[in-house]
């Protein structure tokens, strides 16, 4: 029989996220059952539960940065057991069939992938994230969680973790390589610990100098204003990789100039209206001005134990979850370091 859990959901695009009961459906043979101890707050949460990408499917409990344990598996489950350490991120399943999941790229599936809320799983219901007590998942997409990554920590890494590994291990990042990170958030502060991690020379590329001490401490070399025009004279030609993480308005052209030769601009920021850049500035220099979406499971499964064996995971400010609006109220105003994580044992 489905089991009721405790859960925050979003009733409309107007009313704040309240206490909710959702139904997750009976463990089937090939099924996870995963007793969840955090769930991170990720702005695509907040831009599903306030419509901003299109309608929600109201009422929707958002949250697809999950960290817990295995409280239940399936008779043909082999790759996990009661007890584990997993997480889940922005997908709960594919077709599993096509060439894009064929080739370890469900996030691309030429079916759709499931999202982890605000989808219809194949059972045709639809889907609930993180921000509740436990979630039903099939095997395939559960990842597991290292040892050496506390819970907490590791959670914001299934979607701000994945979302910056992706393009920085796609595009080279590594000994030899300047990268440079624009903006640090909750995207940005994951991507300056990875990229240094891998052996990259990392520069914070963010409006003003009031987040430099935190920078530098998480692994950047230089920090530089992108409000002081300087900036893009002195840096002209120097990055082989710029990764975008903010969904601001940027003056694209000033961005490309900082590339060398060859270089490019990777964005995985979501600017809610189209941007606009002369195409001089791609072209003069070879240079590439790319998109990035999560990762398949297999890479996030290298991303996890990548930061285990770096000791990277989250900077994160745990809540309860009687404070989840609030936390949303400031992460638009910028004000967390740098993730906010749920902990649902509050619900």
């Amino acid at each position: 029989m489905p089991t009721t859990v405790k859960a925050y959901a979003a009733t409309s695009a107007t009313e704040p996220l309240t206490p909710f009961e959702v139904e997750r459906r009976d463990v089937g043979p090939k099924d996870v059952k995963i007793d969840i101890a955090f769930a991170g707050i990720c702005h695509s949460d907040i831009h599903t539960a306030r419509s901003e990408w299109g309608p929600a499917a109201y009422p929707v409990v958002v949250g697809h940065e999950i960290a817990g344990t295995v409280a239940e598996v399936g008779s043909e489950v082999t790759k996990f057991a009661v007890g584990d350490r997993v997480g889940v991120g922005c997908m709960v399943d594919s077709c599993g069939e096509c060439k894009n999941c064929t080739a370890g790229n469900e996030q691309f599936c030429l079916e759709g992938n499931v999202g982890t809320y605000n989808s219809v799983g194949k059972d045709g219901q639809p889907t609930h994230g993180g921000y509740s007590q436990s979630i039903v998942v099939t095997e395939g997409f559960v990842l597991r969680i290292p040892e050496g990554i506390e819970l907490d920590e590791a959670a914001p890494l299934l979607c701000a973790g994945i979302t910056t590994y992706s393009p920085l291990r796609h595009w080279g990042a590594g000994p030899g390589k300047k990268v440079a990170v624009v903006g640090l958030g909750g995207l940005g502060h994951m991507a300056v610990k990875i990229a240094a991690a891998m052996g990259a020379e990392v520069t914070v590329l963010s409006q003003s100098l009031k987040k430099q001490e935190d920078g530098l401490r998480l692994g950047a070399t230089h920090y530089y204003a992108t409000s002081d025009d300087s900036t893009f004279e002195d840096l002209k030609g120097s990055f082989d990789l710029i990764v975008n993480t903010v969904s601001a308005q940027l003056d694209f052209d000033k961005f490309l100039s900082l590339l060398d030769v060859n270089g490019a601009m990777v964005n995985v920021g979501l600017p809610e209206d189209p941007i606009s850049l002369q195409m001089f500035s791609v072209v003069m220099g070879n240079r590439s001005f790319a998109g990035s979406n999560i990762g398949g499971i297999a890479e996030t499964q290298e991303m996890l134990d990548f930061c285990a064996e770096h000791h990277i995971g989250s900077d994160v400010e745990t809540i309860p979850a009687e404070k989840i609006n609030e936390a949303y109220e400031r992460v638009l105003a910028s004000d967390v370091r740098y993730r906010f994580v749920i902990d649902t044992a509050t619900l």
